[in-house]
């Protein structure tokens, strides 16, 4: 099972809840946890010492110019470097099975399952590009927030020997995503508003109330399932689940509560598995009907709709480069405003796919 908050599911044995956490609001500061991501003997690279951010100023994207620049110039110094694809099964012996997502390679190696987190972004459930550092941040995130919520249900992280791996348990995985909405908001076919602005009331078994408006919040956060398929995800109600077998009744009230139990811990998660939002600016924007200052993927998003058709179009227009190193930056910001801790970029001495080959081979070797 995927080890990450990307995709949602709660496995049989041992209980384990993972969550699309969208969408939400975005602020404030989290205290930092101890860091057991890295291998002591990564060698890695720091752009710039990360200055400790306030609670309770706006969190701007632009408010350490010459660090957005520095890091805006190694992400496009990257860009022929992103791991888009992987090929361990045949470079790290016992490997197997591969199987490959929209972000992550999984591979098969005995009773572990070897995850590997691309910089391949995805939305409109296609391809869209690969973004420097990516997979290292929704990696490193995920670890971080894995770490913090232990409390409330195990995981099946057994570590984490790479910047963009994660080795886990397998598990047994019901087919079906938990997404909570903290918001009506969204621009794909599947997102709150989307669905509500074309007049539907009943939406996975929540009755919306009349006269909402786009980025208004809900009076409580919500569940809205999916069913796994594999070209997209269908949404589904909790009868139907039940109905068709997919979960028994106790199954499901355990993994939507869990999954309500993690949504207001974070309120924050991953950039991939969240809408995040500047706090300070959100009211006065709602109340003008101005778009939220938003920190994630969803300006790419957009780009796409306005320049194609992204989910009929066959060959979709190369995102422009300085929207691919815009959200690289974005995504960094991101890790260190979640876990207040710096981002350390990996050395470019080695490919990404080689090192991480070293990496997944010496950890396998000692489990």
């Amino acid at each position: 099972m995927a080890a990450s908050t990307v995709k949602s599911s709660i496995a049989r044995q041992p209980t384990i809840v993972l969550f699309k956490a969208s969408p939400l609001r975005f602020g404030g500061r989290i205290p930092m946890s101890q860091n057991r991501t890295l291998d002591a003997r990564q060698s890695v690279i720091a752009p710039k010492a990360v200055s400790p951010r306030s609670s309770s100023s706006r969190q701007a994207l632009q408010e350490d110019a010459a660090y957005r620049e520095e890091v805006l110039r190694l992400a496009q110094s990257s860009l022929s470097n992103c791991l888009t694809e992987t090929q361990l099964d045949f470079s790290v012996p016992g490997l197997s099975s591969k199987s490959r997502g929209k972000v992550r390679d999984v591979y098969e190696a005995g009773e572990y399952l070897v995850l590997v987190t691309t910089d391949r972004q995805s939305a409109f459930d296609r391809i869209l590009a690969s973004i420097p550092f990516k997979g290292q941040v929704l990696n490193q995130t995920s670890q971080w927030w894995f770490n913090k919520t232990q409390d409330i249900t195990p995981n099946a992280v057994v570590c984490t020997p790479d910047p963009n791996v994660t080795i886990a348990r397998k598990c047994t995985v019901f087919p079906v995503e938990f997404v909570v909405r903290g918001f009506v908001t969204g621009s794909t076919d599947t997102s709150l508003w989307t669905v509500y602005n074309k007049g539907i009331r009943n939406y996975c078994g929540n009755i919306l109330s009349e006269g909402m408006v786009k980025n208004q919040k809900l009076p409580t956060n919500i569940l809205t399932p999916t069913t796994k398929a594999i070209d997209h995800d269908v949404p589904v109600t909790p009868k139907e689940i039940i109905e068709l077998g997919l979960m028994t009744q106790e199954e499901f009230e355990e993994a939507s509560s869990k999954a309500l139990r993690l949504f207001a811990f974070g309120q924050v998660h991953t950039p991939d598995s969240s809408r995040y939002w500047i706090a300070d600016s959100y009211e006065e924007r709602f109340a003008n009907g101005l778009e939220p200052e938003n920190v994630d993927k969803e300006f790419l998003r957009l780009w796409f709709r306005d320049h194609c058709n992204p989910y009929e179009d066959k060959v979709l227009p190369d995102a422009p480069e300085e929207l691919i190193c815009e959200l690289s930056w974005r995504y960094i910001f991101l890790y260190e405003t979640i876990t207040n801790s710096r981002f350390l970029i990996a050395s470019s001495e080695e490919t990404i796919h080689d090192r991480i080959t070293r990496n997944v081979a010496r950890a396998l070797s000692s489990l």
